[in-house]
């Protein structure tokens, strides 16, 4: 008999549950970089060994959102625990747990508040960069963040379910553990993708993905969030990704000068996709889309 079911990550911008998908699967289904809301919708990264199916869902990190865009990241992070088996709560090792974290450990205690519910899971992650007495030190704090926040919820029995875990995912320390006890916790079920894949993610989307990852590398300050990515025309081996921005000065940031940076965003790019993709970006301004809801439906958010 197989196994299968969904796991959810949730946490604060930057917290790593991108890089933690990515060091699981071995390859690179959600994109990464420094700045805050990097992920933008629900990835499902697919982990089938040893007849256990695990489908992680990668999720923007819950925030306080300034503008439309960053409420429906939100709202998008807390539906994606809907009817799922399992929920992780990721935060560092090495930052004291702020309200951004119990933020994070309350929509967790919610969503596993029964006992028939998905079983909850704090994810202690970038141990890398930290001593063990630090770990130990943010492993007792997070029980007692749990705690604190279970009982400000009224669901005190809820504390005894969570499970906690130390973890790098940019090293892989720990993170073999952890998906060893999500594989016994999965419930009896067919497959519910095929065994050789490992996302549904659908190609033009990765690759408008891929341009964005570059840019919010590349560019400084506020622009990341002013950036949306879209593939336009898809007729292999030509692809051409349209890039948003949100006013005419971001434009001539996002070119550079003399077309230098829009030229280094696609070699870096066209590196991640098959030999003989000719990858062409264009650059257009669509005023204040983060904050316009008709945008917003159109773009798919």
């Amino acid at each position: 008999m197989t196994r299968a079911g969904f796991v959810t990550i949730l946490g604060r911008p930057n917290v790593g549950k991108s890089t933690f998908v990515n060091q699981v699967l071995g390859a690179k289904v959600s994109i990464t970089s420094s700045s805050p809301n990097t992920t933008r919708s629900a990835i499902r990264g697919i982990h089938t060994v040893d007849g256990v199916q695990i489908i992680f869902v990668d999720t923007p990190g819950l925030h306080r959102p300034k503008t439309s865009l960053g409420g429906r990241l939100n709202e998008t992070a807390r539906t994606a625990t809907d009817d799922v088996d399992v929920v992780i709560a990721m935060i560092e090792a090495g930052s004291a747990i702020g309200p951004g974290d119990r933020l994070v450990l309350s929509t967790m205690l919610k969503v596993c508040k029964n006992d028939g519910g998905p079983l909850p899971i704090v994810a202690v992650n970038k141990i890398d960069r930290t001593s063990r007495a630090t770990i130990a030190a943010q492993l007792m704090a997070a029980s007692l963040a749990v705690q604190e926040c279970a009982e400000e919820m009224l669901r005190p029995n809820v504390v005894a379910r969570v499970e906690y875990f130390p973890l790098s995912a940019k090293t892989g320390e720990g993170v073999e553990e952890l998906v060893a006890f999500i594989q016994d916790a999965m419930p009896e079920s067919p497959f519910l993708y095929p065994e050789d894949e490992i996302s549904d993610v659908p190609e033009a989307v990765h690759i408008a993905e891929l341009v964005r990852e570059q840019l919010v590398r590349k560019t400084k300050q506020e622009l990341p969030h002013s950036i949306h990515c879209r593939v336009t025309e898809y007729e292999w081996p030509h692809i051409t990704v349209e890039i948003l921005v949100e006013r005419e000065s971001q434009k001539g940031m996002v070119i550079g000068k003399g077309g230098a940076l829009l030229k280094d965003v696609g070699i870096a790019a066209r590196r991640q996709l098959p030999e003989g993709c000719f990858l062409e970006l264009r650059v257009s301004v669509e005023p204040s889309w983060q904050k316009r809801e008709d945008i917003l439906d159109r773009l798919g958010y």
